[in-house]
């Protein structure tokens, strides 16, 4: 049986602070996904097939939010994304089709660093 991802809702900056403040003890995947666009509904399946706890920043309905993970990671914006967070920072990060199950979890193994 296959472990599907558990998809968290970030609904505001509290929730961003929170989602800093963990990963300075494991990594954080943060999701960055429009529920109307496509490509982003293509790339949450990839991130379901991950099969672990995935933050979600709802770009459609939370522009300012989005807006502020990219002003903290210094990552600039794309929909749909995805920024793997280690001690406060990016470790990581890819858009559209790059992301996929397999990229996502060779980041989290510290695997290739974002070019």
């Amino acid at each position: 049986m296959v472990t599907r991802s558990t998809f968290t809702p970030v609904a505001d900056g509290d929730a961003l602070d929170a989602l800093w403040e963990r990963s300075g003890a494991e990594p954080v995947v943060l999701f960055k996904h429009d529920p109307f666009c496509s490509i982003s509904l293509v790339a949450y399946q990839e991130v379901a097939n991950l099969g672990r706890d995935v933050a979600v920043v709802d770009v459609a309905r939370a522009k300012a939010l989005a807006k502020d993970v990219a002003k903290r990671t210094g990552v600039r914006h794309e929909s749909p994304q995805v920024i793997v967070l280690r001690d406060g920072a990016a470790a990581w990060d890819a858009s559209h089709w790059d992301i996929t199950a397999n990229a996502i979890a060779d980041a989290l193994a510290d695997g290739p660093a974002t070019p």
